[in-house]
């Protein structure tokens, strides 16, 4: 099964939204705790080993990075639309400075707000873990706004494949109740478990229009 992702290159990292590549086109964004595996799950989705840096040291993402994808041929007369991931900068890791921190927070608060060629959201969260504040703010915004959000339970392959399963099945049952009309799925970069199905999430996205 060919990779409908695969030719993503770095762009730019941006310390600050203006130095975002022009908003216009399609982008996906990944958000997630510094630890969730969010680097590894971009890699194993792309099929880049090295197109985002992984590191035993969380929060080294610290800048929006831009990630370009091969443009997307539309119909006859129209320019190809050009599509980008953007990973996030990783939040939640309490060695990062405060005014840092506070930085990212305006930062990505902006950016959710503002970005109109933004199409969805991955989260990314680690399975063996209940949803933090964090996670469970970006969902609430994006339930506000309209805003597709896909979660990614990562790391699935240091749990049982029952363990996992009942992971999942309490993490739609928390959104249902909530109202959150987010989706979600196992995921593990290293088995790699659920990566075609991310892929096809990822793809859809791109392709549907903001409302």
């Amino acid at each position: 099964m060919s990779n409908p992702l695969q030719g993503a290159q770095f762009v730019l990292a941006a310390h600050r939204i203006s130095q975002l590549p022009p908003d216009h086109g399609a982008e996906v964004a990944f958000a997630g705790r510094s630890n969730a595996g969010k680097s590894s799950a971009l890699n194993a989705l792309t099929g880049h080993r090295g197109l985002a840096r992984t590191s035993k040291t969380p929060g080294r993402t610290q800048q929006m990075v831009a990630f370009s994808l091969p443009p997307k041929v539309q119909g006859e007369g129209l320019a190809p639309l050009q599509v980008r991931l953007i990973d996030l900068p990783g939040y939640g890791y309490a060695k990062v400075p405060p005014e840092l921190r506070e930085h990212w927070k305006q930062e990505i608060d902006g950016y959710l707000h503002q970005r109109q060629s933004l199409r969805g959201i991955v989260l990314i969260a680690d399975i063996r873990h209940p949803l933090k504040d964090f996670d469970r703010m970006m969902l609430d915004f994006c339930f506000a706004t309209q805003l597709p959000c896909h979660v990614l339970l990562t790391k699935a392959d240091k749990l049982s494949r029952n363990q996992s399963a009942q992971a999942l099945a309490a993490l739609r049952k928390e959104l249902v109740e909530g109202g959150t009309q987010a989706t979600a799925q196992i995921f593990s970069s290293q088995t790699p478990t659920g990566v075609d199905e991310a892929r096809d999430v990822v793809v859809r996205l791109l392709n549907t229009p903001r409302e």
